[in-house]
């Protein structure tokens, strides 16, 4: 479904960015991951030894836009072209709003939102020169809900709803789509170190009846990054098994 694309996938290191990041491989993509630094970056590259050639590790600042500049240039100057972005990068927290630290609040504002504006932005300008591409943004459930502490993180989510739906309407001129996924409760990392019994008892409110997995937000993405979506532009496609928290 991706054969002869290069794509750049943010925080693609582990969680549902890892699963994307292969999932992108297995569908005949070129891809650059993402991580935070080089040691993280290193352990991903070392399961997928399969793909050699077609897969490479970056580690910028991603609130740098002179260094995410740098490392875009790079992919484009390696492979010869950037059609996808997937920005994934993020983190989140739990502190009630008496207890909330300002600056935990802008370290999630930074690398939830204008890592997203700035990767968004360089990704852009590359794809232009190229007749177009797709950017996608991972969001969340609680964009659409909210969450009953960390106001952080779902305040940033709100926000790239917002900016992916005014950057689909902006770039569709020079043929850049942009969506986001947005995912409900996954077995990710953080989720697979919960006791069984709180699983299950997650499990129950979700009308599906139970957690999503990696691979099955990693199968939006692909589809979002296809031909096959070829005429969806704007759009936030919930990932959730119709959760609501």
């Amino acid at each position: 479904m991706l054969k002869g694309k290069v794509a750049v996938v943010t925080g693609g290191t582990r969680g549902i960015g890892f699963a994307t990041v292969k999932k992108f491989l297995e569908n005949g993509a070129t891809v650059v991951l993402a991580g935070s630094r080089q040691e993280t970056v290193d352990k991903a590259l070392a399961k997928l030894t399969e793909y050699e050639g077609r897969v490479m590790g970056i580690h910028p600042n991603l609130s740098s836009a002179e260094e995410v500049g740098k490392a875009f240039q790079k992919v484009k100057d390696t492979f010869g072209r950037l059609d996808i972005l997937v920005n994934n990068a993020g983190i989140s927290a739990r502190e009630s709003l008496y207890e909330y630290n300002p600056e935990d609040f802008s370290k999630i504002l930074d690398l939830n939102l204008n890592s997203v504006f700035i990767c968004s932005q360089a990704a852009a300008r590359l794809m232009r020169e190229q007749g177009g591409g797709s950017i996608l943004n991972t969001s969340s459930m609680v964009s659409i809900y909210g969450q009953p502490s960390g106001c952080g993180y779902p305040a940033t989510k709100f926000a790239v709803n917002g900016l992916t739906k005014s950057l689909a309407r902006e770039l569709a001129q020079d043929q850049i789509r942009v969506n986001a996924v947005a995912p409900g409760v996954t077995r990710t990392d953080m989720v697979a170190a919960l006791p069984e019994d709180m699983v299950k008892k997650i499990s129950s409110t979700i009308p599906l009846g139970r957690v999503g997995e990696a691979e099955e937000v990693a199968n939006a993405f692909l589809f979002l990054a296809s031909d096959l979506a070829s005429y969806i532009t704007g759009t936030i496609l919930s990932v959730d098994g119709a959760a609501m928290t």
